[in-house]
């Protein structure tokens, strides 16, 4: 039975409710997962969103901050959340669909602005955030489970405007990449976004400073699907709903959606 899956920052679910119903009503996935809710989970929205069939949620929130929600038209069970690097933050949760699958929404943390862990220490925290992550995989290594979310990583070269001006940008330095490898290669991860579309630049965030985000194209890939090993063949037709950056009081990332037959 086939599901469409779509991840979303949303960058405060309250503030965004019209165009979260607005992706719910026109594109009608199975599963959004959002990150960044910016909201407790008992003041999410729901009532819009049960409307049009939505009537599962497993989230986790925090006020102002952080929060990660899975929104489903199919029944899901929550099956827990991991406090990676021991932040305390609202930032991953787990559900099991009917199939089997199990879905891991994550919102690594940004990292700040500087590169460097010893005088910026939301970037140590975001390398401790990947190490972790990297080495539950690896003792505990998933099956038949895709994850999802903000990662904050645009990891190839193509995967932001220009790979040389922003090697030393935070999202897309060495070090980054190389944990974000780490923790595919730990849990058996296929990129299922760059399987199916293999080739070109490719971008889910687009900076507010940009005067005219769609002209500049200053783009980076940092919202990714992934699968484990025994699915990932199963997936299909990915893509990025690159319009929604342009939708009324938007986020400044797109949902970018796949598609997998199981």
């Amino acid at each position: 039975m086939p599901f469409t899956l779509a991840t979303w920052n949303i960058n405060s679910v309250r503030l965004r409710e019209p165009i979260v119903v607005k992706l719910l009503e026109e594109e009608r996935p199975d599963v959004l997962c959002l990150q960044e809710c910016k909201s407790p989970v008992d003041k999410i929205p729901m009532e819009q969103f049960a409307a049009l069939g939505y009537r599962h949620m497993i989230a986790r929130g925090q006020k102002g901050y952080n929060g990660v929600a899975i929104l489903s038209r199919l029944p899901i069970e929550d099956v827990g959340d991991k406090d990676f690097a021991g932040l305390g933050h609202a930032r991953h949760v787990a559900g099991r669909l009917e199939n089997g699958v199990t879905i891991h929404n994550f919102y690594v943390p940004a990292g700040g602005d500087v590169p460097d862990r010893e005088v910026n220490e939301k970037f140590g925290q975001k390398l401790d955030y990947l190490t972790d992550m990297r080495d539950w995989f690896h003792a505990d290594r998933p099956e038949k489970s895709v994850l999802v979310g903000d990662l904050n990583i645009a990891p190839r070269e193509d995967d932001v405007w220009d790979h040389k001006k922003l090697l030393k940008v935070v999202s897309h330095t060495p070090i980054e990449v190389e944990h974000f490898a780490d923790v595919m290669e730990a849990g058996g991860w296929s990129d299922v976004t760059r399987n199916d579309i293999p080739d070109g630049r490719l971008y889910s965030w687009w900076s507010y400073r940009a005067k005219d985000w769609d002209a500049a194209d200053k783009g980076r890939r940092l919202d990714h699907v992934w699968a484990t090993s025994d699915i990932k063949s199963s997936a299909h037709s990915s893509r990025v709903l690159r319009d929604a950056r342009g939708w009324e009081k938007p986020s400044d990332h797109a949902p970018v959606f796949a598609t997998f037959d199981l």
